[in-house]
């Protein structure tokens, strides 16, 4: 995803070093689309995408979109990964505003969690741990207030509850 049309020199660059790159590799389609329009290909049909390589600009802005789509930065998972070094982490970064304040939706950061173990080979402790926080969500009664502005709860007291189902 770039925006080569209007900055022609450093989107362009990036646009010509990865369709240098996707020649390497025949077998895997590659596409590009200009920001704008990828935007809109998000809301309109996320199902097309599998992997997404751009700028970490435009990553930042579709990775927002991305978890509105799915109810909201609190339940959006991220992952950094290279060759020899991987990071995970909720994708809101450490929410300032509300550090502290037993607010944060831990779900992000459970996810992270649930992204490593899979990265690791943990399939088994991945699945069990992504069960656990969707049957809390499925649920609905123990959730924060981003999920539940009326009679939400804590994020301690929603990773107990996603701690609680593990023992299930």
């Amino acid at each position: 995803m770039h925006k080569a049309n209007i900055l022609k020199y450093t989107g362009g660059l990036f646009l010509e070093v990865a369709r240098e790159i996707a020649k390497q590799y025949p077998d895997i389609e590659s596409n590009d689309k200009i920001i704008d329009n990828m935007a809109m290909q998000m809301v309109v049909n996320p199902y097309q995408f599998d992997v997404i390589v751009t700028t970490n600009l435009f990553g930042d802005i579709l990775s927002d979109l991305a978890s509105g789509l799915v109810g909201g930065l609190g339940l959006a998972p991220g992952s950094n990964i290279g060759y020899d070094t991987a990071i995970f982490e909720a994708v809101h970064g450490s929410a300032p505003d509300i550090a502290g304040k037993n607010l944060a939706n831990p779900c992000a950061l459970v996810l992270a969690g649930v992204m490593m173990l899979r990265h690791i080979g943990e399939e088994s402790a991945a699945e069990r741990i992504e069960n656990a926080v969707s049957v809390v969500l499925k649920e609905g009664k123990s959730v924060t207030k981003d999920l539940k502005p009326e009679g939400y709860i804590g994020t301690t007291e929603m990773t107990a509850a996603i701690v609680a189902k593990l023992r299930v």
